[in-house]
């Protein structure tokens, strides 16, 4: 069977919301010069893997967060790659990510092991392998622990609360703007900090000898904190056309972390388009691709109507979860009123 062409998801007519034009106004690199190809703020309707071998060249790319459709998931719409293959059929796609990513930037994966008759399958652990022989390096590992999840009962297991989402560079040496995540001290801080001891207030080692030691003191006088790499959130409830898709604070999450305003943001299997919402919305640049072209559509659409009732000062940026109450970049809007005559 012949494959299905690339298409790019044709982009509005100008608008005064002015969605595909606009730049951040404190960076140096704009549309004219960066985007001279119409390669950004883009939606493509194809094969990821040929859409990036065709069209984007190397280094291109600060960020990439996507969730592909899992191993034997959503057949009526993506397929159902069979477990047996997924590993094989994503590093053949991970190649071309490792190609379009810059050394400085980070590839962050939400994937889970599904169960197949009665065990986990390794499908994700054979990918993990199979990266690392291209060249990535495995990073890190959050872990995202979903609050909402419902209870249920199975008769050799407990519910799913919980998915991976994997962290690969092609260096050691990557960006990451940890200030930009950081969350509340907390109640505890109240109590523990309001009278120190003579040891809370020298490095105190371990007593248990694992050469792990803490100076309680050097908490003093402090508002916030780094989070740890669990990461507690909901999941997205509410029906957008789409089966999987992403709450809008798990991209703007990595977003805010591995990027700076004017970055470059790829999701790969982009579905109901959340990570290019979060990315625009945080003054990055997005390009989004998918297979199916009615959720590229229904993305762009998405795009163009939150952003206009934004504008319109209907809705507002969301808020994460409350692990991670921070102050949101808001984006000058006023000045897009002006430039677009409202």
């Amino acid at each position: 069977m012949p494959k299905p062409p690339i298409k790019i998801i044709p982009r509005p007519e100008e608008t005064k919301v002015s969605l595909f034009t606009y730049s951040v106004t404190h960076n140096a690199v704009h549309s004219t010069e960066l985007d001279s190809k119409n390669l950004l703020n883009a939606i493509w309707c194809g094969d990821c893997r040929d859409v990036l071998r065709d069209y984007y060249p190397d280094n291109y790319f600060d960020l990439i967060v996507t969730s592909p459709p899992y191993a034997e998931a959503r057949k009526r719409v993506y397929g159902g790659i069979p477990a047996d293959r997924f590993a094989a059929w994503l590093l053949d796609r991970t190649a071309e990510f490792l190609r379009v990513l810059k050394p400085s930037g980070t590839f962050i994966l939400n994937i889970k092991e599904k169960v197949i008759n009665g065990e986990r399958h390794t499908y994700v652990l054979d990918l993990i392998k199979g990266m690392r022989s291209q060249g990535w390096l495995w990073t890190e590992e959050f872990i995202w622990h979903k609050k909402n999840c419902y209870p249920g009962k199975w008769p050799n297991r407990f519910r799913d609360a919980w998915e991976r989402l994997l962290q690969f560079n092609k260096s050691s040496h990557f960006k990451m703007r940890q200030e930009a995540v950081m969350v509340p001290m907390g109640d505890w801080a109240e109590t523990r900090l309001r009278k120190l001891s003579q040891t809370d207030k020298r490095r105190d080692e371990s007593r248990a000898g694992s050469g792990f030691g803490k100076n309680i003191s050097n908490w003093l006088g402090r508002e916030m904190v780094y989070p740890t790499n669990v990461l507690y959130g909901a999941t997205e409830c509410s029906n957008r056309n789409h089966s999987a898709v992403f709450p809008y604070w798990l991209p703007e999450w990595f977003i805010r972390l591995f990027t700076d305003p004017g970055d470059i943001v790829l999701d790969p299997f982009l579905g109901s388009g959340t990570t290019a919402l979060a990315a625009r919305d945080l003054g990055r640049w997005y390009v989004g691709i998918d297979t199916n072209e009615k959720y590229c559509e229904a993305a762009r659409d998405s795009l163009v109507q939150t952003i206009r009732k934004r504008i319109n000062g209907k809705t507002k940026l969301k808020r994460g979860p409350e692990v991670h109450k921070q102050q949101h970049l808001e984006l000058p809007f006023e000045e897009i009123k002006k430039s677009a005559g409202t």
